[in-house]
């Protein structure tokens, strides 16, 4: 009698929660026994682990990492086996349905049922049954609908008990426990997104040293690390890092042959068509292919030849079946260029349709059969809006602009059989200013887009850039977690995402204050990326011959300055195993930039006391030595941590940027020394006024609206901390159709206008993309019963080229993360009156409201919020 008691409560499938939390739970871990529970771990003994001896490769490893995690965690080897006659007692079962004989006989023995999730794309269920065969009293059984399903199945086990999917990666310390229990019943699961994954990209020079001095190159020996990590977040998509003179494939055949053999679909990146690395192409040049003119126009014969080498490549594996890939198509310019302007679509779909006529050859299967992806990158993307025909079978995949607004989502054709995705970015190299070195992401802002990318219709792929992978742990792991079951990464668990992050990786005991420290941390470092901060980047106050005013520039310096203490604070409570996992995911990144923010503020007043002639100059030309010196030193630190395991990780150069291009290495500010024969006068500050509200200024944050008017199905609501200040609000849910006034959703906001004039209204907004092909992103603002104005924002990414008036708004946007537009409203009298901000298209999203009847004073966050 099949009547186990059974969940598939996706909205528990983000992971990262609690033992309490799974307690609840049928089928997952538990720190107290419950009855009939499984006892994965008794009295510091593990189970025994069973796979078939002729499971698919993916299982074997995953049952040898799940063997160590349970040693991890009991500090006691577990026992695996091939034969269930070797086992006693208690046993988990790893399997994939369909190739299992185990499996097969407990469902014919009526003990297990599969139908739900027979067929399903990487579906799990696990399992607990008593008596499952004699001699074993109980089985906790992982059955994969496939063989990806069994292998998530698995680390979702071990990530309950402890073990972080960054435990290596990141070396968050395991705790040790004595007992751990499965609850009984069971439980499944299965991703929303078909392929999710990240690309190492941009990794010169850090993770490449740091690949070099540890593994002597980006082989197989270093790769399986990644694997495990991608598979452990339950990802399964890769795009190896492809950085001149790398080549995945070609540099060591066993990083193909691994990745296969673990579980993970390999890609090439947006640019490398048919499984071939860039530099392939400059590779092997005596033979005659390769080597000339990346231009199909006039080497389509050599292109050929060389795009099928990738093909017979990835089917040299001789199973019929090739290495498990998605395979990149389409062209763009050699070293990822655009293609030549006058390039005609028409070509573009020529190359496509030669390709495919290749992989259908090479495979002997129609090309369909063959999962393959073109991703309309920059210009690309154009092509697309032009009427570029795509194969209705190749996943078209979407990009952001580079900084983190993706520029077009879905409008058409919405049930092609290939889908849709999203390619993003937490890295990039490219005008306004590369950014490589530390996270500089919100998960409030990723989150945002992509739960409109998802309402959208891109459910095939998400891939985010990541440059070295770390500094990016936290960011990563949210993506990833979203990325397997968006509908469960709601708002709410949005929100509690930083605090359920901080407990997986430090304990419930430090968890508030790290999930703040991390929060705080990516908004202060998401205002402007550090690669594009120097002395001129804030304004400093006014200076007297007996003090100095340090103006919205010490506003930052202290806000950085008071999160690094809290920081310093926290990290004496903490436990020695977890202090490297503390530098590189909290104490780093929060004190390097401190640090920066301090150097650019010294070198400021260096710069501007110096060019008086002023003394007090070398005092502050004292600070940027100091503050550049201490910079390396925190490098050197990370690079010391656990006998040099990170050493060459945050190799990044920094300081000294010039042009949007990274500087060789790093470069001091310059400073000036001051000589004369006056005596140095003390360093005294003037109290900070920036935060003292200015008369007749009304300014507002966008969570603090007066009123929220929802209609047409629509709500307005807050997403806490996304953008610079307190957080932001837009209309839900999100990828619906433009409303117009009378549809009247709108936001109220209560003002106090003290001297009748032309009122100025600035409204504040994240930077986003209209993604529906249009040009413009609208919304409406009144006052009181006024007329609406349309305000209609119109950004264009310059990937290349600046030449336009909105290319240049575009890039002070992503420069400075907001995006200000100013109305004015003639002749308000003085009084109490209403904003009113109107929802016109989807995806405004709204910082800050700030309006006066005086001139606004320009600063770098805006007016000072009225109390």
């Amino acid at each position: 009698m099949y009547n186990f008691l059974r969940v598939s409560l996706t909205v528990i499938s983000i992971s990262l929660f609690s033992f309490a939390q799974a307690c609840e739970v049928p089928a997952s871990v538990c720190l107290q026994k419950h009855k009939g529970s499984f006892e994965l771990i008794k009295a510091g003994q593990p189970a025994t682990i069973f796979v078939e001896k002729q499971a698919n490769s993916a299982l074997q490893h995953v049952a040898q990492s799940f063997a160590q995690d349970l040693a991890l965690v009991s500090s006691k080897k577990s026992k695996t086996v091939h034969d269930l006659n070797e086992a006693n007692d208690r046993v988990v079962i790893i399997a994939e349905a369909g190739q299992s004989k185990i499996i097969d006989l407990l469902v014919t023995q009526g003990k297990l049922n599969i139908d739900d999730i027979t067929g399903k794309w990487e579906a799990y269920k696990r399992v607990v049954i008593d008596s499952p065969f004699a001699g074993i009293t109980q089985a906790l059984v992982v059955v994969g609908a496939d063989r990806r399903g069994a292998v998530f199945g698995t680390y979702e086990l071990s990530e309950q008990m402890g073990v972080s999917p960054w435990y290596w990666f990141a070396d968050v310390p395991i705790e040790h426990q004595n007992d751990v229990y499965v609850n009984a019943g069971e439980y499944q699961d299965a991703p929303k997104v078909q392929y999710r994954g990240f690309f190492i990209n941009d990794e010169a020079p850090s993770f490449t040293t740091w690949s070099y001095k540890h593994f002597g190159g980006l082989n197989a020996k270093m790769y399986t690390h990644v694997f495990e990590l991608l598979l452990r977040l339950k990802g399964n998509y890769l795009w190896p890092a492809m950085w001149p003179p790398k080549a995945f494939n070609d540099d060591d055949p066993n990083n193909m042959k691994l990745a296969d053999a673990m579980g993970v679909v390999m890609g090439t990146s947006h640019h490398e068509p048919l499984s071939r690395a860039h530099h392939e192409w400059h590779r092997n040049q005596d033979k005659g292919i390769t080597g000339g003119k990346w231009d199909y126009a006039s080497n389509a014969k050599n292109l050929r030849e060389f795009w099928r080498g990738g093909i017979e490549r990835m089917m040299s594996k001789g199973d019929g079946q090739g290495y498990e890939s998605l395979i990149t198509v389409g062209m763009r310019g050699d070293g990822d260029e655009a293609m030549h302007e006058d390039t005609a679509t028409q070509l573009l779909e020529t190359i496509v349709a030669d390709q495919r006529k290749i992989i259908a050859q090479v495979t002997e299967k129609s090309a369909e059969k063959t999962p393959q992806v073109w991703a309309l990158y920059k210009e690309v993307q154009d092509y697309y809006d032009h009427g570029m025909q795509v194969p209705d079978d190749v996943t078209l995949l979407f990009a952001d602009d580079n900084w983190g607004q993706i520029r077009r989502l879905p409008t058409t054709n919405l049930e092609r059989s290939g889908g849709f995705g999203v390619y993003y970015h937490f890295d990039y190299v490219g005008v306004p200013r590369n950014y490589k070195w530390l996270n500089t992401v919100q998960i409030e802002k990723t989150w945002q887009q992509m739960d409109l990318a998802y309402k959208r219709g891109a459910h095939n792929i998400w891939i985010v850039n990541v440059g070295d992978i770390k500094p990016v742990e936290y960011p990563l792991s949210a993506f990833m977690a979203q990325a397997w079951n968006p509908e469960a990464m709601t708002l709410d668990k949005l929100h509690a995402y930083p605090k359920d992050w901080a407990q997986a990786a430090f304990g419930t005991k430090h968890a508030d204050k790290i999930a703040m420290l991390i929060t705080r941390y990516s908004q202060y470092a998401a205002r402007r990326k550090p690669e594009l901060i120097d002395a001129n980047s804030f304004n400093l106050g006014e200076s007297t011959a007996d003090s100095l005013d340090g103006g919205e520039f010490a506003k930052l310096v202290h806000q950085w300055q008071d999160l690094e203490q809290e920081m310093l604070m926290l990290k004496k409570s903490l436990s020695e195993p977890q202090l490297p996992a503390y530098y590189q995911l909290v104490e780093y990144p929060i004190a390097a930039l401190s640090n920066l923010y301090a150097l650019y503020y010294a070198a400021a007043w260096n710069n501007r006391l110096a060019a008086t002639n002023d003394s007090r100059a070398n005092f502050f030309a004292d600070q940027v030595e100091s503050t550049f010196a201490r910079d390396q030193q925190l490098t050197d630190t990370y690079h010391g941590l656990l006998n040099g395991k990170w050493d060459g990780m945050m190799a990044q150069a920094h300081i000294g940027y010039t042009s949007w291009q990274q500087p060789d290495e790093q470069v001091m500010p310059a400073i000036t020394r001051v000589i004369n024969d006056k005596p140095s006068k003390p360093i005294q500050f003037t109290e900070q006024n920036t935060g003292k509200l200015q008369p007749n200024i009304s300014a507002i944050e966008g969570p603090d609206f007066s009123r929220a008017v929802n209609n047409k199905g629509l709500t307005w609501k807050v997403i806490n901390h996304l953008g610079r200040t307190k957080g932001a609000v837009t209309a839900f849910p999100q990828g619906q159709e433009p409303t117009n006034k009378d549809d009247a959703v709108r936001l109220e906001y209560d003002i106090i206008v003290e001297q009748t004039g032309d009122l100025s209204v600035q409204v504040f907004l994240v930077p986003t993309l209209n993604t529906t092909g249009q040009a413009t992103l609208r919304f409406g603002l009144s006052v009181d019963d006024g007329p609406m104005q349309v305000v209609a924002d119109k950004l264009l990414p310059a990937p290349n080229a600046t030449t336009l008036q909105e290319q240049r708004d575009w890039n002070e946007a992503v420069k400075t993360n907001a995006r200000m537009l100013q109305r004015v409203f003639v002749d308000v009298p003085k009084g109490q009156h209403t904003i009113k901000l109107w929802r016109l298209d989807d995806n405004v999203v709204v910082q800050k409201i700030v309006a006066s009847t005086s001139p606004i004073p320009l600063s770098y966050l805006g007016a000072s919020v009225s109390k």
